[in-house]
């Protein structure tokens, strides 16, 4: 008898899980409903610019109400007077050009550091002056080669420096000191050049 009675009560809490999961789905679908009418197709909208306006994905369409134009179709910013995103890269070409010589003139002064660090053998300082500022270096170099003589000095410059990064971590003296000289060279030359 103890068997019939532990099958039923089994047979009995299996029903009551199998009508409290039919209650959840139902009750998870109610939210599903609301959103539809009867008769009505399903509406979308892709970034605001395809399909109805009206649907839940509408809003994505940044920047499509704004006043001014806006620099990237990808982004919710316009273009303004000042933007640092323009073709100058700042407020005009003078300032863009001021800012980039200032950052030759401190990579100058961090270039002409090097040959006392070989000459004492730290390594580490030589490597870490061509690696803390050189990126600003590079981009302000870029920024500034116009013609392709300035171009060719500008790889000149950066091959000096390279050679120079080359033979510290080589730890090669005599080579190292040679290259400090040439990127030093190199880039007073790019710099009247411009």
């Amino acid at each position: 008898m103890t068997g019939k009675i532990a099958t039923t009560a089994m047979q009995a809490e299996s029903g009551r899980r199998e009508l409290f999961g039919v209650i959840a789905a139902s009750v998870a679908a109610i939210p599903l409903a609301a959103n539809a009418a009867a008769g009505e197709s399903p509406r979308f909208s892709v970034f605001g610019l395809i399909g109805d306006g009206t649907a839940y994905s509408e809003g994505a369409a940044f920047g499509t109400d704004q006043s001014s134009p806006l620099y990237s179709p990808y982004s919710v910013y316009g273009e303004e007077k000042g933007s640092l995103y323009t073709d100058a890269g700042g407020l005009d070409n003078a300032a863009f050009a001021t800012r980039k010589k200032a950052i030759l003139a401190e990579s100058r002064k961090r270039l002409q550091k090097l040959p006392a660090y070989i000459d004492k053998k730290q390594w580490s300082n030589v490597t870490g002056e061509l690696t803390r500022y050189m990126y600003e270096t590079r981009g302000a170099v870029q920024g500034l080669a116009a013609t392709s003589s300035q171009k060719e000095k500008a790889t000149a410059f950066f091959k000096a420096m390279e050679d120079t990064y080359g033979a510290a971590r080589l730890k090669k003296q005599e080579i190292a000191n040679a290259a400090a000289a040439a990127s030093v060279s190199a880039l007073d030359a790019f710099v009247a050049s411009l």
